[in-house]
């Protein structure tokens, strides 16, 4: 591990020599990850993008990608599009991003089962703001809403997401 991984422990998530406090899926962490259980997978897994709502907020980064008015995220095992970015019309199972509250205002993507991925394996491991202190997350893990607006900008290529 590096200090410039994100890692998940029951004590909170470690980045640059810092504690934050974080919530992970309602099914616990798991090594066998499957679609709607909840569960956040271990393992390491790399960052593979940001995405942010440029109404509500400045960017994060320079590699930040807007979340725009029909930006979805494909969830249906059956559909050929499974675990990626869709846009607005789309008739399979999906999640729409630019959500009216702000839970998605500001999304680190994930690896987990992406680019190419296992039909039934999971999708959508983000990292994003909470609802509330140990509320849990779909899977995800879930950041105080300032904390997360801290990581975003220090993430570098390198950092991974840890889940231990």
């Amino acid at each position: 591990m590096r200090p410039s991984d994100l890692v998940v422990t029951p004590r909170g998530l470690r980045f640059l020599g810092r504690r934050f406090p974080c919530v992970v899926g309602r099914g616990g962490v798991t090594s066998n990850k499957r679609e709607g259980d909840g569960a956040t997978p271990r393992g390491v897994h790399r960052l593979v993008g940001m995405l942010y709502r440029p109404d509500r907020m400045a960017r994060p980064a320079d590699w930040a990608l807007p979340i725009g008015p029909s930006d979805l995220w494909c969830d249906d095992p059956k559909s050929e599009d499974y675990n990626l970015m869709v846009r607005a019309p789309f008739v399979a199972s999906h999640e729409v991003l630019r959500r009216p509250d702000p839970l998605y205002d500001l999304i680190l993507l994930t690896d987990w089962n992406w680019p190419y991925a296992e039909k039934g394996g999971g999708s959508a491991i983000f990292i994003h703001r909470w609802r509330r202190p140990r509320y849990p997350t779909e899977g995800c893990v879930g950041l105080r809403p300032d904390h997360l607006r801290w990581i975003a900008p220090r993430i570098r290529f390198e950092t991974r997401l840890i889940v231990r």
